[in-house]
């Protein structure tokens, strides 16, 4: 009877085997989505995060450029009224000009030694015939130099600041100085720089003084707020530049960019709520797990079947041995090695199938090394590949390129149309270059060609034929589009990949401020 009821409840080895495999399926795929989700989330983090560093840096350049130009106006101005301040009518006419050509000043005035404001405009604020008494402008007075005040507040509760420039005779001696005033709250000075860069789903740029004081908000309210305990800000007090994740003031995580700005001792900073940054995520491991299904569902049945053969055989000794023991045959049973052979077919086909499973993981790492959209390497990779050549001491030239005025072709034909034109941009390098050389995304609309075993010569004359190609070549927008290129060679250039980079990226901006469409090759690092 014990027998009996022993029987009734046995489990089958086909019941197990195929058990244990779908199990194993099942926790490999699991393993395999959650790590691809985890590469991913990096992934799309990584590059949030280089975006709004590169983003924050040029508009870090836009406004010391800016700035540049305002006080080049104010030294032209100078060079004017310099031993001419007793005409009236030149030096009136010099402010005005300034103040309503110049759309950075809200003021302009002219003062002497003494700090006696002699012109003045607008006229209607009646500035002439004032002394400047606040403690900046005074400080302004004594430098003799061209200056740019940190932001402070007038007498009539403005947030300003102040550009200056000297004035001295023919002889050295100083005459004074010329101001231009910028009313930060009023005047549309940062929105001619940043006004366009804010973007709907969450991504602002902001900007703060070397106090951590909000001098430029999207949101107005926010403006003279101390951020000062912000983890970027106070790296940006201390003049640094970069990248990482903060909590801003709502409690919201964001991918932060940020760049200190030399000349006025401001920063500038892009950032990106984490949640936007990753938020497609999930559906690029769902569409993976989507194109895999019918290859795993087609696995598994394969292996339902090979289990099924392979335990055939065990089920009719099984069924010999029952017969067996009824029939007192249990010698020849006990000569029988079943077990062995039956531990060894479960083995194979275990092996057999982690064997797929893992081929799968590696499909999904694989897929952490490119960049998503346009299939070319991404930056972990680029520099992976760079540490390498560098440390085996391998000679390769570098090839850095920006698509010029890529912003209007997202701005025109939207940025699904932008996606395209990259797409587009990496198949023709890839088209243009030999198989042995290493197409990357460096970020944005900059890439970087990887040239093993070749020349600076040889770099550049790969770069030219890439770019005649290119701009005689319609896109997908429905013209040509141009490129600019920055050239520079290991070890000839730089003997430090970063400094490698950097040179190319200042041979790019070169060759931008060039004109464009054009190739520009490195200075040797001294």
């Amino acid at each position: 009877m014990k027998l009996s009821n022993k029987l009734h409840l046995k489990i089958t080895l086909k019941s197990l085997i195929v058990a244990v495999i779908v199990l194993a399926f099942m926790l490999s795929i699991a393993s395999s989505l959650y790590s691809s989700y985890q590469g991913n989330i990096k992934l799309l983090k990584e590059q949030s995060l280089e975006t709004n560093r590169v983003y924050a840096e040029k508009l870090a350049q836009m406004v010391s450029i800016y700035l540049d130009d305002a006080l080049k106006v104010l030294e032209f101005s100078a060079a004017e009224v310099e031993d001419h301040l007793d005409d009236e009518e030149l030096i009136m006419n010099v402010v005005n000009r300034v103040q309503e050509q110049e759309e950075t000043f809200n003021s302009v005035v002219i003062a002497n030694s003494e700090g006696l404001m002699i012109a003045g405009a607008p006229e209607e604020f009646g500035l002439k015939g004032n002394f400047i008494k606040s403690t900046e402008g005074l400080q302004l007075i004594k430098n003799q130099k061209p200056s740019i005040t940190m932001p402070y507040k007038t007498s009539t509760d403005r947030v300003v600041i102040t550009l200056s420039y000297p004035l001295f005779s023919k002889d050295g001696s100083y005459e004074g100085l010329i101001n231009g005033t910028v009313y930060l709250n009023e005047s549309n000075f940062f929105e001619t720089i940043l006004g366009d860069h804010y973007y709907q789903n969450g991504s602002y740029v902001y900007v703060v003084d070397s106090d951590g004081i909000v001098i430029y908000h999207q949101n107005e309210e926010l403006i003279g707020d101390d951020i000062s305990d912000n983890e970027v800000v106070k790296k940006i007090m201390e003049g640094k530049s970069g990248a990482q994740q903060v909590t801003n003031s709502f409690g919201v995580d964001m991918l932060a960019g940020y760049s200190f700005v030399d000349l006025s001792k401001w920063g500038v900073v892009a950032q990106t709520p984490k949640a936007v940054a990753i938020d497609s995520v999930g559906k690029i491991v769902m569409n993976s797990f989507i194109i895999q299904l019918p290859l795993i569902i087609l696995s598994i049945i394969i292996a339902i079947f090979a289990a099924n053969r392979i335990v055939r055989p065990l089920e009719k000794l099984a069924a010999i041995t029952v017969v067996s023991v009824e029939e007192s045959e249990m010698r020849k049973l006990k000569e029988t090695n079943a077990w062995y052979y039956e531990a060894l077919q479960i083995k194979t086909a275990l092996i057999h199938s982690f064997a797929f499973l893992h081929s799968q993981v590696n499909l999904f790492m694989d897929k952490s090394t490119t960049d998503p959209l346009t299939g070319a390497m991404n930056r972990r990779t680029l520099d992976e590949i760079l540490q390498q050549w560098t440390s085996k001491e391998i000679k390769f030239s570098v090839i850095m390129l920006d698509l010029d005025r890529f912003k209007r072709i997202n701005d025109t034909y939207g940025h699904a149309m932008g996606d395209e034109v990259l797409k587009f941009f990496v198949k023709m390098m890839k088209e243009g270059t030999r198989e042995v050389d290493i197409c990357c995304r460096y970020g944005g609309e900059e890439f970087v060609l990887l040239l093993p075993e070749t020349s600076i010569e040889e770099a550049f004359e790969i770069a030219e034929s890439l770019r005649k190609t290119l701009e005689k070549t319609e896109s997908p927008c429905g013209r040509p589009v141009t490129l600019s290129a920055g050239v520079a060679s290991f070890p000839d250039t730089a003997s430090r990949t970063s400094d490698l980079l950097d040179l190319a990226d200042q041979a790019l901006y070169d060759a931008k401020n060039s004109g464009r469409n054009r190739v520009s090759i490195a200075s040797s690092k001294s």
